[in-house]
């Protein structure tokens, strides 16, 4: 097992330095970080994170990067060197408002501006295009969020996931529905996003092969507002649930419709993209909400190895800011911040070698990759609402 960063407090400085520190400094910029100055300068580090900070999802970007911001603070707080240089780490923060343009030209600046890192995308559709632009420049980027397979798929080794992928929550999903709930007939609703498509192939394929009737296929987008003729549509074909591939801001209206509807007793099935703790409120906590069952990869944050008392730092700092992700993008920067230190260099052709060997004792779990960039052991957690508050499933 390699030396985890939670562990490195207890380290003695020289075991975190190998000799590596001119690779680290050829990195760095002119104006952006020590380029032939005073050999006591701090080496600046910046790692980037890029997601949703505008935008109907922006608490989910916003969440996702103050977990970034917690990591730094807490790694500059160690006094940490790199190639015996002390290292001051910054956050090289960009919005790419779930756009997958946005995306792409915002992973063009993060490669211009040479960061060492990356930490995001959130979603699927802005992760995708946006990786390969970070392979091309040969920047690493680790998703706390985006969780089609296809991210990986690629087989690039600049591309890392620190959750679980959509196979790993569909296939949980799908045994739980038919297993526990009784499902034999589901309708499917895809929002035509790379995440919706991914996730519906994922599901339908799983349950197909668990012998559940698809009796439905609908479309709609992540824009729309109104599914009460696809609602109505689905009404007819009297299915025992439906699985939605999308996100919780349109999950809400869909409950509140499936409510106007009388569709009582119809479950809502669905992935972590509508497995908020905000999707009571998006279904203005309509009766409906009772029969959502969602998956999430990972683990309630009661759950985690260190997320209690994580939690309750994060709240002091970012109080009523929690969502989903902030745990998993703190692991993403701790992931990336232990390859470098390993490495003794932040040049991604130096510590990617090292990133790919991690082992480590993260908040969320224990982290270690399969050759593709995928955890070795994902957890995935099933999720209801009780009175109005998702709670894990025991």
């Amino acid at each position: 097992m390699h030396a985890s960063i939670r562990h490195f407090p207890w380290a003695a400085p020289a075991l975190l330095c190998a000799a590596l520190g001119a690779g680290a400094a050829a990195w760095a910029q002119p104006g952006s970080g020590p380029s032939g100055g005073a050999a006591d300068a701090p080496l600046v580090v910046r790692i980037g994170h890029a997601g949703p900070i505008s935008g109907p999802i922006a608490d989910l970007g916003k969440d996702e990067e103050n977990g970034v911001r917690m990591a730094l603070d807490d790694l500059n707080a160690r006094g940490l060197q790199i190639g015996g240089r002390r290292v001051r780490w910054k956050l090289e923060a960009g919005d790419d408002g779930g756009d997958p343009g946005q995306a792409v030209a915002l992973a063009r600046r993060m490669c211009d501006r040479r960061v060492a890192a990356v930490v995001g995308h959130l979603q699927s559709g802005t992760t995708l295009p946006a990786s390969q632009v970070y392979h091309d420049c040969g920047i690493a980027l680790v998703t706390p969020a985006a969780s089609n397979p296809a991210i990986t798929q690629a087989g690039h080794d600049t591309t890392y996931r620190v959750i679980a992928d959509d196979r790993a929550v569909a296939d949980a999903l799908v045994a739980h529905a038919a297993g526990k709930l009784g499902v034999k007939r589901v309708a499917i609703i895809d929002d035509r996003t790379a995440y919706g498509q991914g996730v519906v192939a994922l599901f339908e394929a799983e349950a197909r092969e668990q012998g559940l009737e698809i009796v439905d296929k609908q479309y709609t987008s992540d824009k729309a507002t109104d599914f009460t003729q696809v609602l109505t549509a689905i009404k007819g074909k009297r299915p025992d649930a439906i699985f939605f591939g999308g996100l919780d801001v349109q999950a809400g209206p869909m409950l509140r419709q499936m409510a106007q509807l009388a569709m009582n007793n119809v479950r809502l099935l669905g992935g972590d993209g509508q497995c908020t703790l905000r999707l009571p409120e998006q279904a203005g906590n309509a009766h409906t909400l009772s029969n959502v069952v969602c998956a999430m990869g990972g683990s309630p944050i009661e759950r985690m190895p260190g997320g209690v008392a994580w939690k309750q730092r994060y709240d002091q700092r970012f109080a009523g800011q929690y969502q989903v992700f902030s745990p998993y993008a703190y692991d993403a920067t701790m992931v990336l911040a232990q390859a470098m230190l390993r490495a003794d260099s932040i040049r991604p052709d130096a510590y990617i070698p090292y990133l790919r060997q991690t082992r480590h004792d993260g908040v969320t779990d224990a982290i270690s990759f399969t050759p593709q960039g995928e955890l070795q052991e994902p957890a995935v957690t099933l999720y209801h609402y009780e009175q109005g508050v998702r709670k894990p499933l025991p």
